[in-house]
Parts: C-alpha cells; sequence; structure tokens
C-alpha cells in the first residue's frame, strides 16, 4: 500500500505563510488604528477640560486676558492634532480593510489547495482499496483454482 503524497505541499505550505504573515500585518494595522483611537480620545479629553478651565475663566469678576489668548492657541493647536489624527485614522482604516481583503483572498487560495489535497486523498484511498480487493478476487480465485483452503 503506497502512502499519499500531495503534489502541491510545498505550494500549499507558502500559501499557509503568506497568509500568515498577512494576518500579521492586519494585526498590526488594527492595534495602530485602536492607539490612534485612543490618542483622539486623550486629546477630547484635553478639549473638554480646556473648554470647562476658560468658562471658570470667563465666569470669575476678572478675566485674564493673556490668559485666554494662550487657551484659545492651545486650543487651536488641539484642533489641529485632532484634525491630523483623524486624517490619519481615516487611512489607517482603508489599509486595514484593504490588508483584511489580502487576507481573504489569501486564506481563500489556502482552502483550494486544502479541498484538492482533501479530493487527491480521497482518490488515493479509492484506489487503494481497490487494488486490496482486486489482490484478494485474485487470491480467492487461485485458490479455488487449486482447490485448497485460503489463507485468508
Amino acid at each position: 500500500m503506497t502512502r499519499f503524497h500531495f503534489r502541491l505541499a510545498t505550494l500549499q505550505k507558502l500559501r499557509e505563510i503568506h497568509r500568515d504573515e498577512l494576518r500579521m500585518k492586519l494585526a498590526e494595522a488594527i492595534q495602530a488604528q485602536q492607539i490612534l483611537e485612543q490618542q483622539i480620545g486623550q486629546v477630547d479629553g484635553e478639549l473638554a477640560e480646556l473648554e470647562a478651565s476658560r468658562r471658570k475663566a470667563v465666569a470669575g469678576g476678572a478675566v485674564d486676558v493673556n490668559g485666554l489668548l494662550t487657551a484659545q492657541r492651545y486650543h487651536a493647536v488641539l484642533l489641529a492634532q485632532r484634525k491630523t489624527m483623524c486624517d490619519q485614522s481615516r487611512l489607517l482604516a482603508e489599509e486595514s480593510e484593504t490588508r483584511r481583503q489580502a487576507v481573504v483572498e489569501a486564506d481563500r487560495q489556502v482552502r483550494v489547495l486544502e479541498k484538492l489535497c482533501d479530493r487527491q486523498r480521497d482518490e488515493h484511498e479509492r484506489k487503494q482499496q481497490l487494488a486490496e480487493a482486486k489482490l484478494m478476487d485474485e487470491v480467492a480465485s487461485r485458490c479455488q483454482q487449486e482447490g485448497s483452503v485460503c489463507p485468508l
């Protein structure tokens, strides 16, 4: 009985390695996007704190104009940072989707080879069973011709 050998096993292994690399790149992009979203949340928190402190400063009797101007400049800087981060987040989301599609395609290619391997293995086993049955029939036929007891 011969052992089954999938001729495209090397190609299958290469495609699995490629798929795994793409999965790692996707995970990196998702992680970068999550970090960026956390940073946007921090900037939003700073903006809220700054707005609250500006309201307090105006609500009090004497107004520190220089302090308000400094707070206004810092507010503008935070808004610019937030806009830049949001733009980067959109780009990362697009990149993540591109990488996700690449992983889906790579996974599909691996599954195609796995199915082919399964079909070929099943066909190999079927042929082996037919060969065994043929051999058994031949042995039984010889035993009948010789009139001896079959060792089966």
